[in-house]
């Protein structure tokens, strides 16, 4: 058997590799269908903006949030804001963060305000025609249609700018996570939503940020449709002779340390879809029912060989 560590791996790895090359060969992978994509996307973003979410104040954050409330006070008209604010941040972005992460968010920076103001003449001619029985519709299309203009827009590589050119400068000289940044930008400018608009709209405008997360998610990473095991167990084989003959899956097995009793055992790792999650977890404790799981949602699985009685990446050797 031959076992490898961390430390042997990093020192048999080819470090010599131009990453440079490898980060422009991302970049311009698939350019001008991400392109499409993006455009397709800040213009639904745009609609989706002059339709519900400006018309009825909802503030979820951001540039566009901000446009809503100056409306209010000193009637500016939004396009016009968001436009100088995204010239502004370009600026900043590139003069704190640099071109990598300028040439990111300049596309959509330019787009979001031009295609604000092109659609906001159909949003008028439109929304005569759009009657819902209760803000919570408006606020639920809204937030929908908010998350997978913005989720789309993300999957490309892309952003339109806006707090997030501003999450990336306090993340990088305030040493404040990304998460925490864009968090607390928003929630100031939520805030004083609340204090112009009143506590429904408030209200409204967090079921279109939580529709708009959560969809941004699982556009991003994809909805789980299958279930990563980790098992330890003493009866390896028999577990291992299951996943292969029945599941007709892979296993990958680890070498383990218990930090308690110092043991050393294996941990087994197999990828299972979800409609057989019942039948699996089941099945290995009927063979042991001392097993021990740790279960996770999977949401992709890339290379390897499936189907096979070949273990895929195992790092035991015989």
């Amino acid at each position: 058997m031959i076992n490898f560590s961390i430390i042997d791996m990093v020192n048999n790895m080819d470090l010599n590799f131009d990453l440079r090359s490898i980060r422009e060969a991302v970049t311009k992978k698939n350019f001008y269908i991400r392109s499409f994509i993006l455009i397709f996307s800040v213009a639904l973003l745009a609609l989706n903006y002059n339709l519900f979410l400006s018309p009825n104040n909802f503030v979820i954050g951001g540039t566009s949030g901000l446009a809503i409330i100056l409306k209010e006070l000193f009637g500016l008209n939004p396009a016009i804001f968001i436009g100088i604010s995204s010239f502004i941040l370009i600026l900043l972005a590139f003069f704190f963060l640099g071109w990598k992460e300028t040439r990111r968010c300049i596309l959509g920076s330019i787009l979001y305000p031009v295609f604000v103001s092109i659609t906001e003449p159909l949003a008028i001619y439109l929304l005569p025609h759009l009657e819902f029985d209760s803000t919570i519709i408006v606020a639920l299309i809204g937030g929908v249609l908010c998350g997978v203009a913005n989720g789309l827009i993300y999957k490309t590589g892309f952003n339109t700018g806006g707090s997030d050119v501003v999450m990336k400068i306090v993340n990088k000289y305030g040493k404040l996570p990304e998460g925490k940044a864009v968090f607390s930008i928003n929630i100031v400018i939520m805030v004083f939503g609340l204090i112009i608009f009143g506590a429904n709209k408030f209200i409204y405008s967090l079921i279109v940020l939580f529709l708009n997360t959560m969809l941004i998610d699982r556009i991003i990473i994809g909805i789980s449709n299958s279930k990563l095991f980790f098992i330890y167990t003493k009866e390896e084989e028999k577990v291992k002779d299951f996943i292969m003959d029945e599941l007709k899956t892979g296993v990958t097995i680890f070498n383990a340390k218990g930090g308690f009793s110092g043991e050393e055992n294996h941990v087994l790792m197999c990828v299972v879809p979800n409609k057989d999650y019942y039948l699996f977890k089941e099945t290995v404790l009927e063979i042991d029912k001392n097993a021990f799981f740790v279960i996770n949602d999977c949401y992709e699985v890339t290379g390897g060989v499936q189907k096979t009685r070949k273990i895929i990446g195992s790092i035991k050797g015989e």
